[in-house]
């Protein structure tokens, strides 16, 4: 058993297209119409192509709710490692990306809360034990 896919829902597919690419480096993989919707993933320039993130569409009520909920919690929808959280955070500054917890380390990790423009935070990490 393996993972080759995970979804986050966004408000907006070209908006988040555009940040998780843009602004966080990932790779457009695949961009295939699907009515109103487009089937949308990204992969991660250092990691296995097959391994996809979807951009997935927040039109279903009930995800729309779960996704409000864990924001206004400030709770992460996912979490994304890095090599150098203190680097990543500054370029991700620079490029006016808004986080809700600036790097902290909090035992074998050092973390950071960032929005993705999209109704989502994204924890990143980087492991430092």
């Amino acid at each position: 058993m393996k993972i080759k896919l995970n979804s986050i829902f966004v408000d907006d597919q070209s908006k988040g297209l555009k940040f998780y690419t843009e602004v966080l480096g990932f790779k457009l993989s695949k961009d295939i119409p699907m009515g109103e919707f487009r089937w949308l993933t990204v992969v991660s320039p250092e990691g296995p192509d097959d391994v996809e993130l979807v951009l997935e569409p927040n039109a279903n009520p009930a995800s729309s709710v779960f996704q409000d909920s864990l924001f206004k919690q400030g709770i992460p929808i996912t979490a994304f490692e890095v090599d150098d959280i203190q680097a990543e955070y500054e370029r991700l500054k620079g490029l006016g990306v808004m986080f809700t917890r600036e790097p902290m380390n909090v035992g074998v990790v050092t973390i950071a809360i960032l929005s993705d423009t999209c109704g989502n935070l994204i924890q990143l990490y980087e492991v430092t034990a």
